[in-house]
C-alpha cells in the first residue's frame, strides 16, 4: 500500500491552459508561475499585496509578475503548499506571449535602460542649476 501512495504523491498533474483559464472566480483562483499550477483561491484575503494582485494574474501566467516583486524564500515555500500541478508540456510553448518580437525586447531595454539614465541626468541638470542660481547669489 505503501508503494501506491508514493507513486501517486510523484505523479505530476497535468492541466491544459483552457482549463487553467476556467479558473479565473472567487470560486476558484490559479496562476501560473514558471510552467507550475497554483491554486490560490484559499490565499487571496492573506496575500501581503492585496487579493487585486492575484487577481490580476487569475487564470494566466504570473511568472513574470512573480519575479519581478523579488519574493523572499518564504513566500516561495508558502508557493510551494499551493502547488496543484504543471502546465501540459504540449501547452508551454503558448505561455511566450505572442507580441513579444524583437521590437518589443529593445523597447524593453530601452525603457530599462532609460529607467535609471534619465533620473541621473534630471539629477545632474538640477544640480548644475542650483549651483548657478547659488553662484550668482553670493
Amino acid at each position: 500500500m505503501g508503494d501506491k501512495g508514493e507513486s501517486e504523491k510523484d505523479a505530476v498533474k497535468y492541466y491544459r491552459l483552457s482549463e487553467v483559464e476556467k479558473q479565473n472566480t472567487f470560486k476558484s483562483t490559479w496562476i501560473i508561475i514558471n510552467n507550475k499550477v497554483y491554486d490560490v483561491t484559499q490565499f487571496l484575503e492573506e496575500h501581503p499585496g492585496g487579493e487585486e494582485v492575484l487577481r490580476e494574474q487569475a487564470g494566466g501566467d504570473a511568472t513574470e509578475s512573480f519575479e519581478d516583486v523579488g519574493h523572499s524564500r518564504d513566500a516561495r515555500e508558502m508557493a510551494a503548499e499551493m502547488l496543484i500541478g504543471e502546465v501540459h508540456p504540449e501547452d508551454r510553448p503558448k505561455l511566450i506571449k505572442p507580441e513579444e518580437s524583437y521590437a518589443t525586447t529593445v523597447d524593453v531595454q530601452q525603457s530599462s535602460w532609460y529607467s535609471w539614465v534619465v533620473p541621473v541626468l534630471a539629477a545632474a541638470v538640477a544640480t548644475l542649476a542650483y549651483r548657478v542660481a547659488t553662484g550668482e547669489d553670493q
